[in-house]
């Protein structure tokens, strides 16, 4: 297993400090870690702002401070702007594809084997079962994309479509494409209840990255006023970011499993949601030093 650092976590989007493409990486470097995760939308690596010669710099710092790009972190929802009625006006899906071609070229460029592609939020209305298929198609026009450039499509487990580790075996198997892989991810499994292990063992190699974060829960309440029933209602918890090995998820159970399967992939480090103790530079230099020593025995 290698460790890498997301650039979403100095990105600035949950208040964190934020960092450029040029500044994090040799940040990322001087923390100890030797491959990184870009994110491909701003403030990072847009393909809007990075032309051909600000991707070769790009490429000449990476070697500079001896790093690899293990992935590029892609942002895709196939059923974006589909209702029960009606399809976007705007060519959405379409947009997405050049966005995943423009990715792609920039992955061959920078040495980076994969792309991770999420599946979409479920939309209202209308069935499952036809947002099922529309991803399906999605996926397989993507990979066809990225098999251009000898890049690999890393489904991962985030979204409500195939947010379920059987389901995920299912829709990679239907997708049908040799370069569709999964970036399976431990808080999504446990957050659902599931085992991780047996997760891990039923998709097998078929997992090529992993994207590590852990979390506490905090009970919430809503205050109502003396006489209009319980003072305190009860709220969905509140799931807060934690340093690696502090949460409620269990990762010796999920890497123990992963080692057993053989798997030699990356695993990604991210601090992409609000932070216990804030997200100053200190307190995420903090985390991402934690995590390699954490992940320090799974990686002889």
């Amino acid at each position: 297993m290698k460790a890498v650092l997301h650039s979403v976590s100095y990105a600035g989007l949950w208040g964190q400090e934020r960092m450029d493409l040029e500044e994090f990486i040799p940040h990322a470097a001087q923390l100890g870690y030797s491959g990184v995760m870009l994110m491909t939308k701003r403030p990072h690596l847009s393909p809007l702002d990075y032309d051909k010669k600000r991707l070769e710099r790009l490429s000449d710092l990476l070697d500079q401070h001896g790093l690899s790009v293990a992935c590029l972190a892609g942002y895709s929802d196939p059923n974006a702007g589909f209702t029960a009625t009606s399809g976007p006006f705007a060519p959405l899906i379409e947009m997405q594809w050049l966005s995943i071609r423009q990715w792609a070229r920039m992955a061959a460029r920078l040495g980076a084997p994969m792309i991770r592609l999420l599946t979409g939020l479920a939309t209202t209305g209308e069935p499952y079962h036809t947002q099922w298929k529309r991803c399906v198609q999605f996926m397989r026009e993507s990979c066809d994309i990225a098999n251009d450039y000898d890049i690999v499509i890393g489904i991962q487990n985030h979204d409500d479509i195939a947010g379920h580790y059987l389901s995920m075996a299912d829709l990679i198997e239907e997708i049908d494409r040799p370069n569709c892989k999964a970036c399976l991810d431990a808080w999504s499994i446990a957050l659902h209840g599931d085992d991780l292990g047996e997760a891990v063992r039923y998709l097998g190699d078929r997992v090529v990255h992993t994207t590590v974060a852990d979390y506490v829960r905090r009970p919430r309440f809503k205050y109502h006023h003396p006489g209009e029933g319980n003072i305190y209602e009860r709220m969905l918890d509140e799931v807060r970011a934690v340093p690696p090995g502090e949460g409620f998820i269990d990762y010796e159970s999920f890497f123990n499993a992963l080692k057993k399967t053989g798997f030699k992939g990356t695993v990604g480090f991210e601090m992409c949601s609000p932070l216990r103790g804030g997200g100053s530079a200190e307190n995420l230099d903090r985390y991402a030093r934690k995590f390699l020593k954490f992940l320090k025995p799974w990686m002889g």
